[in-house]
């Protein structure tokens, strides 16, 4: 099919924009992609599909997914981390059954598609989840994504001991052992579009010593890494006080550093983190509204850039970024560095683009086939209809979509040149059935429980 009359960001490696762009899909490749015209008259014949008005661009990359707390949004609102993390989120966490876990991934996955998410990054399911349902229902979705599987051998969160409850906690064999046999059957799945990635507990839920043997076994077969690091104050002291080191200085110790590691949030970074970070050219994922909302600060995103880091963009999760519109998050990554520094030139909304698309491609070593618009890479792309007030009138594309959009302006969305949202309707997911079911759940595991979510004024 030709794709016509939209203005088309390719993010490729010229940055082309076209006003009046014709785009051809054939099978699950992007076959030609340029100005109108010339696009129709090397392509006549073909099915076309006219989107004048709309923009496209290349499908979004959330590189920081927790697909099992969409459930649990707003279940922790106003608290600070540790006690969130502690009092609220583990605890219901740790009452997931399977069933559970499926339906949150549903949940997830339909808002993320439905706001032009096309690939993500789970940062770690727990044993208890049931990592069979939840790749299912990511392979029947249509969705790309990088499934990390949990590894952890201590209970304890920074400084605090014994922190998790037993129902999330897991031995070396239930993590490390499980992953490995998770790794030899959806690795490659679902056409391509699964594939097994590590995703360790932070530093004081993992030993040195199985941090390593993971680190090993991942190598030994070209699987990704990805962890929380430096997320709060408490992360930094913690590895100061037990092993003398920066928070970049113990992840290269143990060998989490390198092209296939994506560390997330990266709060709490010192000049040297930052230089081990690009020598090393590990990623990182930037949370700007989780960060935000649970205090933890603000990662140095305008360093990290100068320094040559490839800094990716991340929603994080239920509780702690209440959306998973990754489209309204590269908003606040373009204005709160401006905030921070008073420097109003400070990550432009280009550069937010670029870490919403090519960037988080790069980050997931999928940079080859996603991130951007060009002839022979998979056929990911969003559509955003322009023709709305709060948009008009997009002379400049990059600011509407950066500085004015949301998810909701998405009207259709490609992936794998497959239509899985066509005219605002999810086209895998039956969207009001994945509402009703997390309802549903969400109300049965607050009352088992015992947690209330409801607001702090009087409800009649």
């Amino acid at each position: 099919m030709i794709l016509t009359g939209a203005t088309i960001i390719t993010v490729d490696p010229q940055r082309r924009i076209f006003r009046r762009g014709g785009l051809v899909v054939q099978n699950d490749r992007i076959v030609a992609v340029g100005p109108e015209d010339e696009v129709l008259a090397a392509h006549p014949g073909q099915e076309r599909v006219a989107l004048d008005g709309k923009l496209i661009i290349p499908g979004l990359v959330d590189t920081h997914v927790h697909q099992a707390q969409a459930m649990i949004r707003e279940c922790a609102d106003d608290m600070a981390l540790i006690q969130w993390l502690c009092q609220r989120v583990w605890v219901l966490q740790g009452a997931y059954d399977h069933e559970d876990a499926r339906v949150s991934a549903r949940l997830c996955i339909a808002e993320m598609l439905r706001s032009g998410t096309t690939t993500f990054l789970e940062s770690g399911l727990a044993h208890r989840y049931g990592f069979e349902g939840v790749a299912e229902v990511v392979r029947d979705s249509g969705i790309r994504a990088c499934l990390s599987k949990k590894v952890m051998d201590i209970s304890t969160y920074a400084t605090q001991d014994n922190a998790m409850p037993v129902g999330l906690r897991e031995t070396r064999a239930e993590s490390l052992l499980t992953t490995l046999e998770i790794f030899d059957r959806w690795n490659g799945a679902a056409d391509g579009r699964i594939r097994v990635w590590f995703g360790p507990r932070t530093p004081g839920g993992v030993s040195p010593e199985l941090y390593r043997e993971m680190v090993a076994e991942a190598r030994a077969r070209g699987m990704g890494m990805t962890m929380h690091l430096a997320e709060v104050e408490a992360d930094r002291r913690f590895l100061r006080e037990t092993y003398q080191q920066s928070p970049m200085e113990f992840a290269r110790s143990v060998g989490l550093v390198g092209p296939d590691v994506v560390l997330v949030h990266m709060v709490w970074l010192g000049e040297e983190d930052i230089r081990i970070l690009a020598e090393t050219g590990t990623h990182v994922s930037h949370n700007p509204s989780s960060n935000s909302k649970l205090a933890s600060g603000v990662c140095p995103v305008p360093r990290l850039l100068a320094a040559g880091v490839n800094v990716a963009l991340g929603c994080d999760g239920g509780p702690s970024n209440n959306t998973y519109d990754l489209v309204e998050e590269m908003k606040l990554a373009a204005v709160i560095h401006k905030a921070v520094s008073l420097d109003p030139t400070v990550v432009p909304a280009e550069t937010v683009l670029e870490m919403a698309t090519i960037n988080g491609a790069r980050a997931l070593r999928w940079d080859d086939q996603i991130g951007s618009l060009e002839v022979g890479k998979k056929a990911d792309l969003v559509v955003v209809d322009l023709d709305r007030p709060h948009l008009a009138p997009a002379l400049n594309p990059v600011s509407a979509l950066v500085y004015a959009a949301t998810g909701a302006d998405v009207e259709s969305v490609m992936v794998d040149g497959r239509w899985v949202v066509r005219h605002g309707e999810l086209l895998t997911i039956d969207a009001a059935r994945a509402v009703a079911e997390a309802r549903e759940r969400a109300q049965r595991l607050y009352a088992a429980t015992g947690i209330d979510p409801g607001p702090r004024w009087p409800v009649l």
